[in-house]
């Protein structure tokens, strides 16, 4: 029987430093108990209705309700508290960079934060697929 195996030789697959697999690890385990806890929020009770008057600053590039109607802005409508939460952070810290989101960030509490993403996560989205 001729053999199904390809002549050409397959790239090894990508390997990921042990510090990044465990950082990757820590988050899921944060993640999931949090969720476990039946709260996405870690550390300080999230205000949604809050969280909606201070979106107001974030209209002009992600929409009046999360949705953006800019190419460069990210629909935060409906996306998980935990990684709204967790973006912010990072923007806050320097460890995630962009020329704007890293000044807003900046001046926010981590309860601006948590109110942030439980208004962005409590807007609910409906997906259409395409028929076909």
């Amino acid at each position: 029987m001729p053999s199904t195996a390809s002549a050409t030789p397959s790239k090894p697959a990508p390997t990921r430093s042990p510090r990044a697999v465990r950082g990757g690890r820590a988050l899921c385990l944060v993640a999931l108990a949090a969720w476990a806890a039946g709260d996405a929020t870690i550390g300080v009770a999230a205000d949604a209705a809050a969280g909606r008057a201070k979106a107001q600053a974030c209209a002009a590039c992600h929409g009046a309700n999360g949705l953006s109607a800019r190419p460069d802005a990210p629909n935060l409508a409906g996306q998980p508290a935990i990684y709204v939460a967790e973006q912010l952070r990072a923007y806050r810290s320097g460890r995630r960079r962009h020329e704007v989101m890293s000044l807003v960030a900046q001046p926010l509490s981590d309860t601006d934060i948590e109110d942030l993403a439980a208004w962005f996560e409590a807007i609910r989205v409906e997906a259409t697929p395409p028929p076909g």
